[in-house]
């Protein structure tokens, strides 16, 4: 028995997954009348692939993970909510989420009638196991953990995850959406052999596909085998997959070591100026950076056509801004417009 046998709710275990027209035929191309589909060509009148074979052959190689422990959901959001339909009793059972945090977490927590139990980073955003460990009762169900963490940027140390993986009774979900831009490296190699340890990763961010809204969730076999049987049929359109498939071809390596490159001149500008109190160190696409009055700091970039992320009503973020790191140009016109703030 595995280790997230025990843990999976009773209806799910016992669940008969759809079954589509095209997994009761594999056979070679053919007049097909077994799906109720419009005849008339267009190059979208067929149902997807369900498994999304192509597509998982191709993510797979380029991480060097076989197609059995790779799920592909319609962002990372779907995968976050088939964990709680898979594993939490509506109404009885609760996950542990650290704070500030994604916000999906607690959205979808709530839509599925499951307790959050928010344990609160440190001043520096660093993580305490031992309050993490301890925020747990016998009706904590999962554990939810993004590294690197949005919306402070920092990824927590491999070692402590893969020990919070190790005693948690649960199951461990680590988000990783930014992780292309850490040089932590990812625990994908990890998850494919633990079955309580699931890993999330996106195409949104440094492959820039975040309008294709393709999320990717890596663990044992098994419990990618029960987030497929639990999914909707198509969650994933023909559009979409054909589309991702060609831009995978696309090298992203450049763009990552720019933005990467682009991020650390950002964080050494920003310091030049009186009224950022604090930058705090990113892993991620985007820096977290404490000011004196970050309303009015926001209202003065919105007047200069500049969209930043406000976050200061957020606990642990009071006077934050988050800035996403944009091209060169689009930074330089930050700096500029930083440069013309009276406080």
């Amino acid at each position: 028995m595995s280790r997230i046998t025990p843990l999976i709710r009773e209806n799910i275990a016992a669940l008969t997954p759809y079954s589509t027209a095209r997994d009761e035929y594999t056979g070679p191309l053919g007049i097909f009348l077994d799906a109720n589909e419009s005849p008339y060509e267009n190059g979208y009148n067929r149902y997807p692939d369900p498994h999304q074979a192509r597509l998982k052959a191709c993510i797979g190689a380029l991480k060097g993970i076989s197609a059995e422990h790779l799920f592909l959901g319609n962002g990372s959001d779907e995968a976050i909510d088939l964990v709680f339909r898979i594993f939490c009793e509506p109404g009885r059972d609760n996950v542990v989420a650290i704070a500030p945090s994604y916000g999906m977490y607690t959205v979808a927590a709530a839509i599925n009638d499951i307790a959050v139990r928010s344990v609160q980073l440190e001043a520096d955003f660093s993580l305490d196991t031992g309050k993490l460990l301890a925020a747990a009762d016998k009706r904590t169900k999962a554990l939810f953990l993004c590294s690197p963490n949005n919306p402070s940027g920092n990824a927590f140390p491999r070692e402590q995850l893969l020990d919070i993986a190790d005693r948690f009774p649960g199951v461990v979900v680590v988000d990783e959406a930014y992780a292309d831009f850490s040089d932590r490296g990812s625990l994908a190699g990890e998850a494919v052999k633990r079955d309580n340890l699931v890993v999330l990763q996106t195409l949104s961010k440094a492959r820039a596909m975040a309008g294709l809204r393709i999320g990717l969730a890596i663990s044992s076999d098994e419990t990618i085998r029960l987030l497929s049987m639990v999914k909707y049929p198509y969650n994933l359109g023909t559009a979409a997959m054909e589309k991702a498939l060609e831009l995978l071809q696309r090298p992203v390596d450049s763009e990552i070591a720019t933005v990467k490159a682009e991020r650390r001149r950002l964080s050494d500008a920003l310091a030049a100026f009186p009224f950022i109190r604090r930058i705090f160190p990113s892993d991620a696409n985007f820096l977290l950076v404490r000011t004196d009055d970050a309303d009015a700091l926001y209202g003065h970039l919105l007047e200069a056509g500049i969209i930043v992320r406000n976050r200061t009503r957020v606990r642990g973020c009071e006077g934050c801004l988050r800035l996403t790191v944009g091209l060169p140009e689009e930074n330089d016109a930050l700096l500029r417009a930083l440069n013309t703030y009276q406080p």
